[in-house]
């Protein structure tokens, strides 16, 4: 991403942040209630599975029906595969912060480590495409993605109020 564009970017997080459209907060919350719930749908998938019983099937369907109308009031408007890889990239975060705790446990605090920073990357990617602060296209040409990084730390903030 060039200077030019990034401090674009920035100038207009700043915008949003004046405008207090919506509240970081809350939908950061949001964000990671959705996480939960797409983990709840993947293990009552595999509880169906492992155990033969279509019940946990029915609560998989009410666990995706909840997370669909939380998502709408995060994306209520998307186009192309923008629902699709928001929905992913929240439970890739998940999926890689409960890999970090469970290698944080085992005693490995430098694994642990790079599994939260990819998974906090990760996040951040999600508020980028959510935010429509980069285009989905152009996401293979960004050059340097910890500017990316460090563009959602600026937004990303929910101590501020």
């Amino acid at each position: 991403m060039n200077r030019d564009k990034f401090d674009q970017l920035v100038k207009r997080i700043e915008e949003m942040k004046k405008g207090r459209g919506f509240d970081l907060s809350t939908e950061e919350d949001l964000a990671l209630g959705v996480m939960n719930l797409i983990a709840i749908e993947e293990h009552l998938f595999f509880t169906a599975e492992k155990t033969g019983k279509e019940e946990y099937l029915d609560l998989l369907k009410q666990a995706r029906e909840m997370r669909k109308d939380l998502m709408k009031k995060m994306i209520p408007e998307y186009e192309g595969e923008a629902w699709c890889t928001c929905k992913h990239l929240l439970s890739a975060t998940m999926r890689m912060m409960e890999v970090g705790t469970k290698l944080l446990g085992d005693g490995k605090k430098a694994e642990a480590k790079e599994m939260f920073d990819r998974s906090y990357k990760t996040f951040n990617l999600f508020w980028a495409v959510r935010l429509k602060l980069i285009d989905l296209k152009g996401l293979k040409k960004v050059d340097k993605p910890m500017d990316m990084d460090d563009l959602m730390a600026k937004l990303v903030d929910c101590c501020k109020e």
